[in-house]
C-alpha cells in the first residue's frame, strides 16, 4: 500500500463513446498522485484502442478472460489496487478537476476514513439535465440500510482502515453491495463534502416499463443473496429502500 496514492477503480464494457472523456477528467485532476485501474469486461468496440492511446504509466489496463459482469470486474480492480485511498469512477461518468484534491483534504483535515460528495446529472452528450444530487451530512449504518445515499462516482475510503473489499457476483446493485461491505466495520460512517465534484451520465435505455418490480427484486436479492439476510429481513429492507428512495428524490435531488 502506497501512502497518499489514490487507486481509481474503473470497470469498462463497450464504452468507446464515453471512456476517453472520462479518462480526460482523471488526467485533469489537480491531485496528481493517482493510479487508474481499468478492467475491461470483454468489450467488442474500440475501448482498447482508446485506452491504450494515452500511454500514461499511471493507467493500468487489464482484461477479463471472459465476460464476468460489473461485480467481479470491480473485485478484480480492487485486488490490483495499491493505493492508500480507493475511489470509483465508471467509464461514462466525469469528475471535476479538483475532485480528488478537495476530497482528500476534507478527509485528512477531519480525520475521516470514508466520504462522498455532491454531483449533478448529465445526458449522453455531456449536457446538464439540471438535476443536482446531495445527501445526508452523515451516513451511518442505519441510514445506509434504509437507502443507498452515496453516489458511486463520488465515494472514497481508506484502504488502511477498511482493507480489501470483495463482493458476491450479483448483476444489479453491486455498487450498493460494496458499501454494505464497508459497513461491516462497526463504526463505519460516511461524511458528505458539500461540493459538486462529479457528473453522473444518464444513458438511453436505463428506464423500463417494469422498473419498480425489477428494482424491488434487485434490492431483495442484494440483501438476501449478497448481504445474507433471511428472507423476511431482506423483504423488510427492500420495502424500506423503495420508501426512502421516494424521500431521497424529494429532499436530496434538486432541479436548477
Amino acid at each position: 500500500m502506497k501512502d497518499g496514492l489514490v487507486s481509481i477503480i474503473m470497470p469498462s464494457w463497450n464504452t468507446e463513446k464515453f471512456i476517453g472523456e472520462t479518462i480526460d477528467s482523471v488526467m485533469a485532476q489537480t491531485y496528481r498522485n493517482w493510479e487508474l485501474i481499468i478492467v475491461d469486461d470483454c468489450s467488442t468496440d474500440n475501448t482498447d484502442r482508446i485506452v491504450e492511446s494515452y500511454g500514461d504509466p499511471r493507467i493500468r489496463y487489464f482484461h477479463n478472460e471472459k465476460n464476468s459482469g460489473a461485480a467481479l470486474t470491480r473485485n478484480r480492480a480492487l485486488r490490483e489496487a495499491e493505493g492508500e485511498w480507493i475511489a470509483f469512477l465508471d467509464s461514462d461518468d466525469l469528475w471535476a478537476p479538483e475532485k480528488l484534491e478537495h476530497q482528500i483534504r476534507f478527509m485528512n483535515e477531519n480525520g475521516y476514513s470514508f466520504s462522498y460528495t455532491e454531483y449533478e446529472k448529465i445526458d449522453e452528450s455531456s449536457n446538464p439535465v439540471n438535476i443536482y444530487v446531495t445527501g445526508p451530512e452523515k451516513v451511518n449504518r442505519r441510514k445506509m440500510y434504509n437507502y443507498d445515499y452515496i453516489g458511486q462516482l463520488t465515494m472514497m475510503y481508506s484502504a488502511k482502515v477498511f482493507g480489501l473489499i470483495q463482493i458476491k457476483d450479483i448483476k444489479k446493485n453491486n455498487d450498493y453491495a460494496i458499501r454494505l461491505q464497508l459497513y461491516k466495520k462497526p463504526d463505519a460512517c460516511c461524511y458528505l463534502l458539500k461540493e459538486n465534484l462529479a457528473k453522473y451520465r444518464i444513458r438511453k435505455g436505463s428506464i423500463s416499463h417494469d422498473k419498480f418490480r425489477r428494482k424491488f427484486k434487485s434490492h431483495y436479492d442484494l440483501f438476501h443473496m449478497c448481504d445474507e439476510k433471511p428472507s423476511p429481513v431482506a423483504l423488510w429492507f427492500a420495502c424500506w429502500n423503495m420508501f426512502y428512495g421516494v424521500l431521497k428524490k424529494k429532499f436530496y435531488e434538486k432541479s436548477f
